[in-house]
């Protein structure tokens, strides 16, 4: 009787045996392993996800700015309608004499002027122009006037630079090739041959180059001019 409870009572204790403290030691390792690559994974999730969203939305600014200079220079006013340059240069500024078109109202003309300030693009608009002695007004006034309209475009931008593209010359920064080649078509226009022909544009083209610290090359774009 005696041996088969010895042998049943070693039998129990056998079977209550728990874990060593070697083993808890080695599960807590193997345990904090895991949540060590867990953690890692998880964070380089959160990252890419930032990563991604800050791109879109840095995309989406570039876009929008760029849109808007396209719309600007699609409607621009011919020269004879600004009565000077419809397109300009100067300052580090690219400046669009373009036309206002609304239901139900006449054709009006607005300056717009892009300018890159405290690193941020803007873009700053005139009220509507009913004729070009508004516009002399408004060129004269500066964009601080009142009516004006200042609209941040792209922020974190480090250079802006423009030039213009005039038909058989080619592309340039120089206000001057633009005023010679408005006085050559006004020349052209007093042939008889041409008519009533009106003023060809001077320029037809403009590239925009928009440079920031994060870019390895500025981010380049060209649009037409009236069309």
């Amino acid at each position: 009787m005696k041996r088969i409870a010895r042998s049943e009572a070693r039998r129990s204790g056998q079977r209550q045996r728990g874990f060593t403290l070697l083993e808890m030691l080695i599960a807590i390792a193997i345990l904090a392993v895991i949540a060590v690559l867990s953690w890692r994974g998880l964070d380089s999730i959160i990252r890419s996800r930032a990563t991604i969203t800050n791109s879109m939305e840095d995309e989406r600014v570039v876009a929008q700015l760029f849109d808007q200079m396209r719309i600007d220079a699609r409607q621009a006013a011919t020269d004879d309608e600004a009565g000077q340059p419809a397109v300009s240069l100067g300052n580090g500024s690219l400046q669009i004499v373009r036309g206002v078109f609304a239901p139900n109202t006449a054709p009006r003309l607005q300056v717009v002027r892009y300018r890159l300030s405290s690193g941020r693009i803007v873009r700053y608009a005139s009220p509507p122009l009913e004729n070009v002695g508004e516009v002399r007004r408004a060129l004269s006034s500066g964009d601080t006037a009142d009516g004006w309209s200042a609209v941040p475009l792209m922020g974190g931008v480090g250079s802006l630079a423009a030039r213009v593209y005039i038909p058989q010359k080619g592309w340039t920064t120089r206000m001057a090739d633009v005023l010679s080649q408005i006085n050559d078509n006004d020349n052209n226009l007093k042939v008889p041959q041409l008519g009533n022909a009106p003023l060809a544009r001077a320029v037809s083209g403009i590239q925009v180059a928009v440079g920031a610290p994060n870019l390895s090359v500025p981010i380049r774009r060209v649009f037409l001019v009236g069309e």
